[in-house]
């Protein structure tokens, strides 16, 4: 599967725990929606993936990626320390400029 290079960087810092370089795939001013919190700026974005990493150890394995204009959706397998892993989740992202502008997780 043939995903943009902003969104294969996703994955690679996600599933190295980087949480500096995974809020750099992120826009200045991107938003994110995860389990019901927004969370605004690269610098709150670098928080909340900090936190998640430490507390859930999560990986993640692409299965799926559709694009439609500035619209991609990135269906994914997360395994990690929580209840229910692994899991399915779909990630909403808006992409322009070559970064991501928002992403909306969702089940």
């Amino acid at each position: 599967m043939k995903l943009p290079e902003i969104v294969s960087e996703l994955v690679r810092t996600q599933n190295n725990f980087d949480s500096v370089d995974y809020a750099n795939c992120f826009s200045q001013t991107a938003i994110v929606h995860d389990d019901g919190k927004t969370h605004k700026g690269k610098k709150e974005i670098e928080e909340w993936i900090t936190d998640a990493n430490e507390k859930y150890s999560a990986t993640m394995e692409p299965l799926d990626f559709e694009e439609n204009g500035l619209q991609s959706k990135l269906k994914v397998k997360v395994e990690g320390n929580f209840d229910g892993s692994p899991i399915v989740l779909n990630y909403h992202l808006e992409i322009s400029d070559g970064l991501i502008q928002s992403l909306r997780v969702t089940g």
